[in-house]
């Protein structure tokens, strides 16, 4: 089996050009170079222990080398590399890599459309959205393999945000799709390297973090740089997704396959208890940042502006309205369910 790749080539790409140089296939054994969106303090649990059970159980079958945060490629130019074969595997949002797909802007934090994690799985094992995924990304020669959830989507501030009001010109670093939502409110979305953000937080040139719940805010050092974190959430869950070049996805056995696949359900899992504990935890008992609340009455205003930027998205494209008409269908269900689905 052969496994060849076009390089990054360039100056500038010289370093991660050279990190790309050993082959694929050594002695029998097929090795995939797989970046994530995550720096490596949170890399440490949202993929490190399946990638490590991987390569245990693979042994000299597979191995993959798993790369953080912009050590390869920029967050951004995740998926073009992918697509390419420069890397096998990536571990990503849709928005984040700038996916172009109709699909992209579902990704990571679209507003409100989970209120809690396992909203992500179920509205991608039960209602439809891992056949529109997977249709979406077979197009441009790409394998989705697994969808899952993260953290809610929390301010993260210098200074307090106990109103709308307190929110406007603040400069923040967070997702595409939630930057354009919450830019109505006088948000400055801000865009830089993840592994800048704590820096940029310490200089002034960003006054907080939309991008995470307090779990990771503690775990990869935000909480020493910030004073507050809003209790008030842009939604529920980050959807995230493990990628993999559709040739190399292809080559491989179906034994390793069910593997990979098998180690991504764990990874999903994993990070189910580890952020549900840990966001609980910390607020109750972590001493680094005070707690503030926009009231429940003046926070329905973006409750409310979200029902529309969903109608706005879902008139863009058949296949985006297909996926809004899956979301409103699901919190249709929860709410009727009642508690403990949805309160209020």
């Amino acid at each position: 089996m052969t496994n060849r790749r076009t390089f990054l080539k360039g100056a500038a790409a010289a370093p991660a050009a050279a990190a790309l140089a050993t082959p694929a296939l050594a002695q029998g054994k097929i090795t995939w170079r797989m970046q994530t969106y995550a720096g490596a303090a949170l890399a440490e649990h949202v993929i490190d222990p399946a990638i490590k059970m991987f390569n245990q159980i693979a042994g000299d079958r597979m191995q993959i080398e798993l790369f953080y945060a912009d050590q390869l490629v920029p967050t951004g130019e995740l998926f073009r590399a992918m697509q390419r074969g420069t890397i096998d595997a990536v571990q990503s949002d849709d928005d984040s890599m700038a996916s172009p797909t109709e699909v992209t802007v579902f990704g990571g934090y679209f507003p409100f459309a989970s209120r809690y994690s396992l909203d992500v799985p179920v509205l991608f094992n039960q209602y439809g959205l891992n056949e529109i995924w997977d249709e979406e990304y077979s197009k441009v020669g790409v394998k989705h393999i697994s969808a899952g959830a993260w953290d809610p989507c929390h301010f993260a501030t210098k200074d307090p945000i106990n109103s709308l009001e307190d929110m406007k010109g603040k400069r923040i670093f967070t997702f595409p799709t939630a930057g354009r939502f919450l830019a109505q409110f006088g948000v400055v979305p801000v865009t830089l390297p993840w592994e800048d953000i704590e820096v940029a937080v310490q200089t002034g040139e960003l006054d907080g973090i939309a991008w995470s719940g307090i779990t990771e805010d503690y775990t990869v050092g935000w909480a020493d740089v910030t004073n507050y974190f809003l209790t008030n959430n842009v939604s529920g869950a980050w959807a995230g997704h493990f990628f993999a070049n559709m040739d190399r996805w292809n080559e491989l056995p179906e034994d390793l396959q069910t593997l990979f696949k098998v180690c991504c359900d764990q990874s999903h899992y994993y990070r189910q208890w580890w952020y549900w504990g840990g966001e609980a935890n910390l607020r109750v008992n972590g001493t680094k940042m005070q707690l503030t609340t926009i009231p429940d009455e003046e926070w329905a205003q973006v409750e409310q502006a979200a029902v529309k930027f969903w109608d706005e998205v879902a008139a863009e494209s058949p296949t985006k309205a297909k996926v809004v008409e899956i979301f409103k269908k699901y919190n249709d269900v929860m709410q009727k369910a009642g508690r403990p689905y949805r309160y209020g």
